[in-house]
Parts: structure tokens; C-alpha cells; sequence
């Protein structure tokens, strides 16, 4: 017993003075589970705290599981180059020793930095309802003033967040000197194997997905609450996300020279073709009250964004016979001849027809950090005027963020490719146009039942690279099948099918239709702007509406005020686009484009364009040539072109691109 009893004193004076020897991973991992705690309860806890919120979303299967995806997934971006490094390097030698120094520090910082965004999560979702985002980042330069402000009026919350922070410091590295202390060394020859399996579960952690896109706020966006979508999110994530967001937001004063604010608002009052008594606000500047010129029972409304359709695919615009049913509607409804869209991208074209905005040198406000609520858009408008209010598409909705953005600004419903039961075909980017449309018309038929007032917004996919669609369904413009041309007369055959439908069913008479496509595709060409490849099809249709060819140059901006005043609804909005059912028939038409960091111009033929850092240039579009002619320079549209250009930043900026918050009283009568 003596002898046993000496050596097992032994053997824990030396476990005591020599620790066992680490795996390779253990702080890392100790360290990952640690995090992966915290989230996780910080994110049951403020779910509990906003319980009521989040049972009206159903949101507690998806705040749980999608919440830990992206926990795991905020770890890899974390973690992964860290354990890359310790696969590379750890052991007992000098490099080791170095080695060991730095990932102490960084998975010190890497715990304090998730345990305090967790801690200052609630008081911020207090004071803007979100976790953190691009504000967090913003007020940091302004440190006497935010620390004043806390200190004032959250002087306990304060407290404990310098608590924490220190003791979380303090235990993280007590707890990171143990488990980088005796680290086992692998052998050699194990540490390349070791290194590629850290890279691949990195980056497939990270993304998150095996699919086009990687995971992102928009993929786990479920509910139109949009904090109960942050809550999905941890504070770290979507504080990382919002600072690459800010990288996104060129300032367009930056591109092509300034103008004081209210020189530039006077531009836009002017442009906007309405009188200086229509604008009332000081605070919205584009804010006025426009009275429609249907004054009926309010319509419904369905605007069906066709995806990359040209004009010069149009035969009814001159184009390549591809559009027989679309040729054949044109002499059905309004028929824009000269419609010209805001950009080169879905989302540009999402935000002129859903939002009004005009364009920027940025990107559009459909992927921006401070347009994800509070951002005007005709949804929200409806939504207020009592209508049911969705997005229907055929590919997977967090594409582009437009899932967030929809569900942030007043769409209520979202219907997108896991929606589709036993489609007739899938493709790449989602189910087919004809299984997009057929799910419309059942969609349409339901709510009309139902006697409510709905909009809906439906965005094709399949005339979109690689052009994939269904055998059998039209005769081919050329061969092979999957070709961009076919794509479009597939396309076209798909809204000639809906229609067939649409003009039996009950909801026809009541219902207003806009058919506009988002842009062109691939557009290119020598001039500083390619005025032809901007030009696309627009048409309105529905019960009750005469057939009319527009002459007019319009834009994309013009469509949603035009809409509006079709269905019957008076309102105020900040839109600067014309409702052209009250602009004269010689009014000469306004568009603009922006094409990269080129921003066109357009006043009946004639243009100007603003460059990056470089003096504006006047030109005279040659609509039959498709050409434009140098001219001397247009001052007075110089001036007109570089307000319009300056309005979009400034407006997004300053948040004025929004409705007037509801008083209890106005949201009881709606």
C-alpha cells in the first residue's frame, strides 16, 4: 500500500506540474462550443422576450435551427483560419510557441467580441428594433457622444456590459493559456492531410450552402417581422453582413459632383412635373398627395416582371419575332413603344418598378442595408389601403436579398421554388415560367374568393442563362434548344398560356395588369450609354382598359404612379415618377439610366450623360439609327441630370424615401 500510495503522489505531482498534452484542436473547439452556447441562449432569450412577436410569425422551428446553421457557419468565418494556422504550425518548438501566443489573443478577442455584440443586443433592438447593423458601425465615430448618451440613460446596462466584457477577457484567456499549453504535435507528415480537411469544412461551413448563392440574411428570412429575422442571425453576423453592405453604397456626389441639398431637391420637385404646392413635407421631400384618376371600386393588381426581355426581341417594337401572344396583347392594352429601363440588373429593375427610385451609381436598394425596412414601396402602400400583398417566383426568393427586402417593406406573403408541388419542370434558376403562372392564377382565383384587395408581384426565370425549358411547348426559333432566343419565345409562350386563363376567370374584371420586363439581356455596346439596349416592352391590360400605342418616351419609375391611379387609389408617396393618364399626349417623355457609373438623361431625343470625375455630355438620340449625335452642352439638363443623379444617395441617405409613420387612429380605420 505504501509503495502504491508514493507512486500515485507522483504521478499527480507530475500530472500537476507537466498537464497532459492537448489534442491539436481542443482550444479551438472548447472555444467554439463556448460561442456557440452563447448564441444560442442569447438568441432563445431575447425570442422569449419578444415571445408575441415571434408566435405570430410561427418562428420558433426556424429562429432554433436556422439560427445554429448560422452560428456554425459564423464560426467557420471565425475560427477557420485560426485552426488552419494551428494544423500548420502548433507544437513545442519556437514557431509553435509563437504560435500558441497569437491564437490565445485571437480566440480571446474572437469570445469577447460575440459575448459583448450578445450583451448590447437587447438596448439596441430597444432604440431601432434589429440587432446590430450598419448603425452600430456608424455611431462609433461619434464615441463622446454615444458613451453620453448610454451613461444618461442606460447607465446599469453599461455597467454590465463593462463587467462582462472584463470577466469574459479575463476567463477566456485563463482558459486559452490552458488548452495552448503541451499541445500534442502531430507528426509531419499529417499536417497537409490535416490543413485541406480544415479548408473544405471551412468553406463549406461558411457557406452554408451547396447552391448558387451562399448563405446570407435573405436565405433565412421566413416572416415579414423583420426583427424576428434578426433574430435569426447572431449580432456578429449581422453586424459583419451590414459592414460588407456599406462597401455597396457609393456615394453618387463622389461619381459626379456635388449640389447643395436643396438645389437638388428643387430639381427633383421640378422633374417630377407636379407643383410646387403638391410637396407639404419638410421632412420627405418628395412626399405628395396624388388623387387617381380612376375613381371606381379599387382594383387589384399583378405586375408580371419578365426577366432579361429586350425590346429587340419584341416583334410588336420591332424586334425578332419571338413574342407572338405578347404581339398579339400589345393591341389589347397600353402599349408603351418607348418604355426604357433603370439599369442592367433584376434588382434595378425591382426597385423601379416596386419602389419609384431612381437609380444609382450604387447598388440597387434591394440588396442596401438601410432600405431592408422602412423603405417605401407600393406593397406597403397596399398593405395600408387593406390589400393582400405577395411575391411569387419560380427560383429560390433570397436571391439577390429580395426575400428580406420584400418581406421588410410590405409584402406579406412570399411563394418561391420549395412552394411548387410536382412542377411540370425545374430548371437551374427554379421551376418553369408556365408553373410560375399557373401557380399565379390559383393564387389570383383564391384571394378573389376571399373578397380582399390583392397585389402581386410575379418574377419569371427562365429566359436566363443556360435557358433551360420544357420539351413540346413551342416550335423553336433555332437550334440547339437551349438557346437565349428560344428562352424568350418560351417565355412568351407561357404569358400567352396565363392569359388564355387570366381573361376566363373571374378575377379579370377586377384586376389591373402590367407586363414590363426587368432589362435587357447582356447589355452592351460603344456609347457611353447604350440608349437602345435600355429599351424594353410594357404593357397594362385587364377588364375595362382601351387599347393605346405610347409614343412617349417613359421610364420604369413611371409605371407604379401610373398604376396607382388605374386602380382607383388616392395617396401619398414619395415617388417622382409621372402618372401618365395625366401627362399630355405631346409631353415628350423623360427616362433615365444608369449604366455602370454612366448616368443618362433622356428628355424626348434629347440626352445627357454624366461620367465618373469627368465634365457632362449633351447628345441628340437618333430613335430609328439607334445612334447618338454629339451637341454642345445642355446646361439647364446637365444641371436636371446631375439632381437626379445626386436625389437617389441623398435620399437613401437620409432616409426620406418612406411613408409617413401611421398614427393608432389612421392604422384602426385601415
Amino acid at each position: 500500500m505504501g509503495l502504491f500510495s508514493l507512486k500515485s503522489n507522483v504521478d499527480y505531482i507530475r500530472s500537476s506540474r507537466y498537464p497532459k498534452p492537448h489534442n491539436i484542436y481542443s482550444a479551438i473547439l472548447v472555444f467554439a462550443l463556448i460561442i456557440l452556447a452563447v448564441t444560442t441562449l442569447s438568441r432563445i432569450g431575447l425570442s422569449l422576450w419578444q415571445l408575441e412577436r415571434v408566435n405570430d410569425a410561427q418562428g420558433w422551428s426556424d429562429i432554433i435551427f436556422q439560427g445554429i446553421r448560422v452560428d456554425f457557419a459564423t464560426l467557420c468565418w471565425l475560427f477557420g483560419i485560426a485552426a488552419l494556422g494551428t494544423a500548420l504550425f502548433a507544437g513545442n518548438h519556437a514557431i509553435g510557441r509563437l504560435w500558441a501566443l497569437i491564437l490565445k489573443v485571437w480566440l480571446t478577442l474572437g469570445l469577447w467580441l460575440i459575448v459583448f455584440l450578445e450583451i448590447s443586443t437587447p438596448s439596441f433592438i430597444q432604440e431601432y428594433g434589429f440587432r446590430p447593423n450598419r448603425l452600430y458601425v456608424e455611431y462609433l465615430i461619434y464615441p463622446k457622444e454615444v458613451l453620453s448618451m448610454l451613461w444618461a440613460g442606460r447607465k446599469a446596462e453599461l455597467i454590465f456590459a463593462f463587467v462582462v466584457s472584463t470577466a469574459t477577457l479575463y476567463a477566456g484567456w485563463r482558459l486559452s493559456d490552458y488548452f495552448t499549453r503541451n499541445v500534442r504535435s502531430p507528426r509531419w507528415y499529417w499536417r497537409p492531410v490535416m490543413a485541406i480537411l480544415v479548408i473544405c469544412v471551412t468553406i463549406l461551413g461558411a457557406r452554408s450552402s451547396l447552391g448558387h448563392r451562399p448563405l446570407n440574411p435573405s436565405l433565412v428570412a421566413f416572416s415579414d417581422d423583420p426583427l424576428v429575422n434578426s433574430l435569426v442571425l447572431n449580432s456578429g453576423y449581422s453586424l459583419t453582413f451590414a459592414i460588407k453592405q456599406m462597401s455597396n453604397e457609393e456615394e453618387a456626389s463622389k461619381v459626379y459632383g456635388k449640389l447643395d441639398d436643396q438645389k437638388v431637391i428643387d430639381i427633383i420637385r421640378r422633374q417630377s412635373g407636379r407643383s410646387a404646392q403638391a410637396f407639404t413635407s419638410t421632412d420627405l421631400p418628395s412626399l405628395t398627395f396624388n388623387q387617381a384618376t380612376y375613381q371606381g371600386k379599387p382594383k387589384n393588381l399583378v405586375i408580371i416582371l419578365q426577366e432579361s426581355l429586350g425590346a429587340r426581341f419584341v416583334g410588336s417594337l420591332g424586334g425578332l419575332p419571338l413574342t407572338p401572344n405578347i404581339d398579339e396583347l400589345s393591341s389589347q392594352g397600353w402599349f408603351f413603344e418607348n418604355l426604357y429601363a433603370t439599369g442592367t440588373r433584376s434588382v434595378r429593375g425591382i426597385e423601379a418598378i416596386t419602389t419609384g427610385f431612381t437609380p444609382t451609381p450604387a447598388r440597387a436598394v434591394v440588396k442596401l442595408g438601410k432600405s431592408q425596412t422602412n423603405f417605401f414601396t407600393i406593397a406597403e402602400l397596399l398593405k395600408r389601403n387593406g390589400y393582400s400583398t405577395q411575391f411569387i417566383y419560380g427560383g429560390e426568393s433570397h436571391f439577390d436579398n429580395m426575400r428580406s427586402f420584400f418581406l421588410g417593406n410590405g409584402f406579406s406573403q412570399i411563394i418561391d421554388q420549395n412552394d411548387y408541388k410536382n412542377p411540370a419542370f425545374v430548371a437551374s434558376w427554379g421551376v418553369s415560367d408556365e408553373d410560375l403562372l399557373f401557380r399565379a392564377h390559383d393564387e389570383f382565383t383564391a384571394m378573389h374568393e376571399q373578397g380582399k384587395p390583392f397585389f402581386s408581384l410575379v418574377f419569371s426565370s427562365s429566359n436566363h442563362d443556360p435557358y433551360e425549358f420544357p420539351d413540346n411547348r413551342i416550335e423553336l426559333y433555332e437550334q440547339p434548344q437551349y438557346t437565349m432566343h428560344n428562352a424568350v419565345k418560351y417565355a412568351d409562350y407561357a404569358v400567352g398560356e396565363f392569359f388564355k386563363k387570366a381573361q376566363k376567370a373571374d378575377y379579370w374584371k377586377d384586376t389591373l395588369f402590367l407586363v414590363v420586363a426587368d432589362h435587357d439581356s447582356r447589355v452592351g455596346g460603344a456609347n457611353l450609354v447604350p440608349i437602345s439596349r435600355f429599351r424594353i416592352p410594357g404593357l397594362i391590360l385587364g377588364g375595362g382598359i382601351e387599347a393605346i400605342r405610347d409614343p412617349r418616351v417613359v421610364s420604369q419609375i413611371d409605371m407604379a404612379p401610373t398604376l396607382l391611379s388605374m386602380m382607383g387609389i388616392s395617396d401619398s408617396y414619395p415617388m417622382l415618377g409621372r402618372d401618365l393618364t395625366q401627362q399630355a399626349a405631346d409631353w415628350p417623355g423623360r427616362a433615365m439610366m444608369q449604366y455602370d457609373k454612366n448616368f443618362a438623361l433622356m428628355e424626348g431625343n434629347q440626352v445627357t450623360i454624366l461620367q465618373p470625375e469627368q465634365a457632362a455630355k449633351s447628345f441628340v438620340y437618333d430613335f430609328g439609327a439607334e445612334t447618338l449625335t454629339s451637341r454642345e452642352l445642355d446646361t439647364e439638363q446637365a444641371e436636371s441630370a446631375l439632381g437626379i443623379a445626386l436625389w437617389g444617395s441623398a435620399a437613401y441617405n437620409n432616409h426620406w424615401f418612406t411613408l409617413p409613420k401611421q398614427t393608432q387612429t389612421e392604422q384602426q380605420s385601415r
